[in-house]
């Protein structure tokens, strides 16, 4: 069995520098992480763990990763995972940070539901080489133990954009999201090219991150440089309260001087005035769509990519110009 030793002597690297770099340790730059992978796939490594796993049993334990557990998102999405993989004699774990990710490649965890940015494509195609089952959320992977369930953010970028501009609006601003989210980027993507069909008209983007700050900073840049009504895509819906909670003690009204549209359509986006225009979709069914998948595949049913589709949740957020 090749150990971490054969796999230092090929990558001309200490056994250390490979122990922290298949442990996810920061100690060690991406570079020589990817070049190690990179090795330890060549030479068909698995960690002793993951084969004392397989020799036994299955665990009967899937994860979830997430980059982190702020916001309202995760609540829906994680309950509709755990009903789904409930009904087949499965627990979950929920994982996050680089230090959890040794769960899947030990082998404490039958197969990952992975919807976080800390993992690199690498890494995931490395677990999938070595016979691990995964469904991605967050990316577009190609590898027989991979299936990828994602969500339709171009559409809804598009049903975004295009619902202002119905709305008479020529000023536009986007609130973009963290770098190296996929389903930012997505949506980022269809916005531009939304405004490029459509145009002309003012378009500005400014950085954010999907949280209340940066929604509220958005918020302090806009009233910076208001000279009339502006409309503004959210990427998200926690950047859309933190928007408004900034414009809360200011003599700037959502719906009259400024018109936003968000993404997700949080429980949060129908109790707050005016009531939020979002884009809309059952995270529940999300969670439970991806559970389902990751069991086919665990249990070789013949499991498919598929897109979870969005529709627009009109609000008073939004009024013609």
């Amino acid at each position: 069995m090749v150990s971490i030793k054969d796999i230092a002597k090929h990558a001309g690297v200490s056994i250390a520098t490979v122990s922290y770099a298949l442990n996810g340790n920061p100690k060690v730059t991406e570079e020589t992480r990817k070049k190690i992978l990179t090795v330890a796939q060549e030479l068909h490594y698995v960690p002793n763990a993951a084969a004392r796993t397989l020799k036994k049993r299955k665990t009967k334990i899937l994860g979830a990763f997430l980059t982190s557990f702020e916001g309202a998102f995760y609540g829906e999405l994680l309950q509709g995972m755990k009903e789904e993989m409930g009904k087949r004699g499965y627990d979950l774990v929920i994982c996050s940070g680089t230090q959890s990710h040794r769960m899947l490649r030990e082998g404490f965890l039958d197969g990952a539901i992975i919807l976080d940015r800390l993992f690199s494509d690498e890494e995931l195609l490395f677990h999938a080489t070595r016979g691990h089952k995964l469904v991605v959320l967050d990316r577009e992977l190609s590898h027989p133990n991979i299936v990828q369930v994602l969500l339709d953010n171009k559409a809804g970028a598009t049903f975004a954009v295009e619902y202002l501009l119905r709305h008479g609006h020529k000023k536009l601003y986007v609130v973009t999201g963290p770098t190296g989210s996929y389903d930012a980027e997505q949506r980022l993507q269809a916005a531009r090219q939304t405004v490029e069909r459509n145009g002309p008209l003012w378009y500005a983007e400014i950085p954010g991150n999907f949280d209340k700050e940066s929604g509220a900073a958005a918020a302090q840049r806009i009233i910076s440089e208001y000279s009339g009504p502006v409309a503004v895509f959210c990427l998200n819906d926690e950047m859309v309260i933190g928007m408004y909670r900034a414009l809360k003690d200011t003599p700037y009204r959502i719906g009259e001087h400024i018109h936003v549209v968000g993404f997700d359509h949080i429980e949060t986006a129908d109790y707050i005035q005016p009531r939020l225009a979002s884009i809309d979709y059952s995270k529940r069914r999300w969670g439970a769509v991806a559970a389902e998948q990751l069991l086919k595949l665990i249990e070789g049913l013949g499991s498919e990519h598929e897109r979870i589709y969005v529709s627009l949740v009109e609000g008073e957020s939004v009024k013609r110009s």
